[in-house]
């Protein structure tokens, strides 16, 4: 019988509380199917979560939280159409933008498989029309160049997948620029011509300060370089906003509509930049691995199913053992941005303090997350996660060859061992021994042994493919997606809004307001007055 979800949270926390005191070693030959009950394979991804802190009993209180909360309805809501998205009134349709042929999603009712189709066909046409030099600049040269201007999801999302699957020496450079800082600016368009440069400025609303400023400085540069009316092959706005955009200059745009969160909108054209550069054939391949794990997340059993487990693992540690932090180590240079991305994708998501009823949460939500890729993070920050007073939940993201044919034995076999270190550490005897065994007297060994001991005891997650490809990286990205849309949905948030952004807008511009009357207004805060006068000399 399913529980309620008072029930099922009160047994969530029992089953914690009993787990704190387990070793996360001693589970294996307690439960011996816990390597095959707790790793499971989808879309080209296998994921062992048997180094996480939970011991069975804890793995199935779970899995009754999940039934509890109604999990499965609330993913039929996504996958439906409704209005999941409640503080807006939105649906949330990003599985339908890598749908395939033949695919009926609607949002709120409204049909918009055939938008979606219409709008891939396009950025298909376009990226092979500027790939094959039949699309070309306002002189007749060749696009050698793109500035892809975004902030935010419209920014991290595509950037992810350009390093992720970029070629080493890319028929057409594409760069980023998010920063309203003029030096981003200007670092990303040294040493290209305008002339062979094409400008995508992505906005969802097309009223976003950063993104607005970096494209008027653009549209300049571009201006300032091309015959009077040879703008409009080189200007390209990507927005729900198209009216918005064609007033600001661009020359064509691209829609989504506002059914595609700025976080999970790198299947739209959102990701037109990378589309043209990497060629629509890759893009399409990475809509393909993603669609793989849509079906995974819809169709596979909770206790087999990745997202869920994966959400689960997150919040048993840090709604039952407390741990507000977790890192990921992704152990491929080409997956770099993966933790920045991620760091939108979830926070943004699920920092959130109120449940959807307007409650306040119970608990607490989503950790702060941070990493690295893996080699350099282990000369940074893993000496904390190792023998740091707080535990930190690592999540290793392992590419078998990152680079040519051959696996890269040296590379993954320091991700194994990071792991393997963190579950079984050392004790301060053990430590002892071996420096004794090294010749070292036995009052230093006694003096030393202190300093390398480690608690172990720390958990983490593997998730491991043989190659990172555009269906792969798909497959990652949507695992993370639905990973986060389970959690929100177990914390009882809406994972699909982000207000807490908007206050610091608004305060900008009345701080910038005051900057151009040349004083503080008399409502400033002593210390952000002071600050100001400071800062305008």
């Amino acid at each position: 019988m399913t529980k309620t979800p008072e029930q099922a949270w009160s047994a969530f926390d029992a089953a914690a509380s009993e787990a704190a005191g387990a070793r996360i070693v001693d589970q294996f030959a307690a439960d011996p199917e816990r390597l095959s009950r707790m790793t499971t394979d989808a879309a080209g991804l296998h994921l062992d979560l048997s180094k996480q802190s939970w011991t069975k009993a804890a793995f199935e209180a779970c899995l009754d939280l999940a039934r509890a909360v109604d999990v499965e309805g609330r993913r039929a809501a996504l996958f439906a159409g409704e209005a999941v998205n409640l503080t807006e009134g939105r649906a949330v349709l990003h599985p339908a933008l890598r749908a395939g042929a033949g695919a009926d999603f609607h949002a709120l009712g409204e049909p918009v498989s055939a938008e979606v189709d219409r709008v891939r066909a396009d950025i298909r046409a376009y990226a092979e029309a500027v790939r094959s030099g039949d699309l070309r600049g306002a002189t007749g040269e060749r696009f050698t160049a793109i500035v892809h201007v975004g902030i935010g999801g419209s920014d991290l999302g595509p950037r992810v997948v350009w390093d992720a699957l970029r070629p080493l020496e890319p028929a057409i450079d594409l760069r980023f620029v998010a920063n309203i800082d003029p030096r981003d600016m200007a670092e990303a368009l040294t040493g290209l011509d305008p002339a062979t440069t094409l400008v995508v400025v992505v906005s969802k609303t097309f009223t976003t300060q950063e993104t607005l400023a970096n494209a008027e400085a653009a549209k300049a540069w571009l201006q300032a370089a091309l015959p009077g009316d040879g703008m409009t092959n080189h200007f390209i706005g990507v927005t729900a906003a198209p009216e918005k955009a064609q007033a600001f200059g661009c020359g064509r745009t691209f829609a989504f509509r506002d059914w595609v969160g700025g976080r999970y909108s790198l299947w739209s054209a959102v990701s037109l930049s990378c589309a043209v550069a990497l060629g629509p054939d890759v893009f399409e391949a990475m809509l393909a691995g993603a669609r793989e794990m849509d079906a995974h997340f819809v169709s596979t059993p909770l206790e087999r199913n990745a997202p869920v487990l994966m959400a689960l693992a997150q919040v048993f540690n840090v709604d039952g053992l407390h741990r507000p932090a977790r890192t990921v180590a992704p152990y491929a240079h080409t997956l770099r941005r993966l933790p920045s991305f991620l760091q939108q994708l979830e926070m943004e998501s699920n920092g959130k303090r109120v449940r959807r009823d307007g409650s306040d949460v119970q608990r607490q939500t989503c950790p702060v997350v941070f990493g690295e890729p893996g080699t350099n993070g282990q000369h940074a920050f893993f000496q904390q996660i190792h023998q740091g007073p707080q535990v930190v939940p690592a999540e290793f993201v392992v590419v078998r060859s990152t680079h040519g044919e051959a696996p890269e034995s040296p590379l993954w076999a320091n991700a194994l061992a990071q792991m393997q270190a963190l579950m079984l550490g050392k004790a301060a005897e053990a430590a002892r021994d071996e420096m004794l065994a090294g010749g070292m007297d036995a009052a230093e060994a006694d003096r030393l042994a202190p300093h390398r001991a480690f608690p172990g005891n720390r958990p983490s997650t593997a998730i491991v493919m043989d190659r990172l490809t555009p269906r792969t990286l798909g497959a990652l990205l949507a695992l993370y997606e639905h990973k986060t849309f389970v959690e929100g949905v177990i914390w009882d948030i809406n994972s699909f809004d982000q207000w807490g952004v908007e206050l610091g807008k608004v305060l900008a511009k009345a701080i910038l307001t005051d900057v151009k009357a040349g004083a503080p207004s008399d409502d400033l805060d002593p210390s952000t007055a002071a600050l100001l006068n400071r800062l305008m000399g």
